[in-house]
């Protein structure tokens, strides 16, 4: 769980007169981004999307999910996916980030990931009417999975009215 900065280059199908987006900004956008589409691969290789939250913390993008569920079967067969989010329009910054996808078995480490969801998710899991009432104290619980995609690339698009193809790198990874 290295909090280290990744290396950033802008790619060539970029507009010409296009800038890298800093991972800073990129980082914003994670962290205002509610919906996020998770891609893994069934353990017949065909390839599973589904949209779930996820918050940036314990130095990678935290997601929850059930056991049985058919992305943590998934995991368990291969626990090299990514996770994506960004704009349903022809402007904006849509972010892909690719990694491995481990459990965060520490309590601990739970405790923080979920203040960062509750941080913000806000009333959807603090609320008892909230949509996800109860989820922080299932996932400190062991109850539910809590993983951490570790990242080891990404990308941010930039679209109109200049597209950009940023690459983040991580060192060692």
């Amino acid at each position: 769980m290295s909090g280290s900065e990744p290396d950033v280059v802008l790619g060539s199908f970029s507009s010409p007169d296009a800038q890298a987006t800093p991972w800073a900004s990129t980082l914003a956008i994670l962290g205002a981004a509610e919906v996020f589409w998770l891609s893994t691969v069934r353990p017949d290789g065909r390839p599973h999307v589904t949209p779930l939250l996820a918050t940036w913390s314990l130095g990678g993008l935290c997601f929850t999910t059930g056991g049985r569920e058919r992305k943590a079967l998934n995991l368990e067969h291969n626990t090299r996916c990514l996770l994506t989010t960004g704009t349903n329009s022809l402007t904006g910054v849509d972010v892909v980030i690719e990694g491995v996808a481990l459990r965060v078995n520490e309590r601990s480490e739970r405790e923080v990931a979920v203040t960062d969801f509750e941080r913000k998710y806000g009333a959807y899991l603090t609320d008892p009417e909230g949509a996800w009432s109860g989820l922080g104290k299932a996932v400190i619980a062991g109850d539910t999975r809590l993983y951490r995609v570790t990242p080891t690339v990404g990308f941010a698009f930039g679209k109109l009215p200049k597209s950009s193809q940023t690459r983040y790198t991580w060192p060692g990874r």
